[in-house]
């Protein structure tokens, strides 16, 4: 896995083209050694063990962790997300708070799109502003893929 991150750390901020094509010259080969090691050591270790537990989980997932080799938006593991989360996170004990459970659900959907906001490089702000205006003045639903952060146009 060690490899596997020191290789992230060399196509992170690359185009989604230039991470796959990375991946697949050098990663896809570590990700088979790896599957090769976990199958070849699983059955050489007590069943019970919590090591043969973790084998058996990736081993049953290993076409989830390989999409990352074919889709170049997609992050090895989730410690961006993470990092990105930890403020909302921090403060998750206010929708506890929130009046309600619709409240709460309404506080967490807030949360997620204004920490999608960061995270897409955007000013939580004025992407809030320009989205309500937009949808305040009838933007039809059917285009509604055009008002996310990822999308926002200054």
């Amino acid at each position: 896995m060690a490899t596997l991150w020191q290789i992230e750390e060399t196509v992170r901020g690359q185009s989604p083209d230039a991470r796959v094509a990375a991946r697949q010259q050098i990663s896809a080969a570590v990700v088979a050694e790896l599957f090769a090691l976990w199958q070849k050591t699983l059955p050489r270790i007590s069943g019970k063990s919590k090591l043969a537990e973790a084998l058996r989980y990736a081993i049953s997932r290993r076409a989830i962790f390989e999409r990352f080799l074919t889709d170049g938006r997609i992050e090895l593991d989730s410690n961006i997300v993470e990092r990105a989360i930890r403020p909302q996170a921090i403060t998750r004990k206010n929708s506890l708070f929130a009046g309600s459970d619709g409240g709460g659900r309404s506080w967490a959907t807030i949360a997620t799109l204004l920490q999608t906001a960061k995270m897409n490089n955007v000013d939580p702000l004025a992407w809030l502003t320009q989205t309500l205006e937009r949808i305040a003045s009838g933007w039809p639903s059917s285009e509604i893929d055009a008002l996310m952060p990822w999308n926002y146009a200054r």
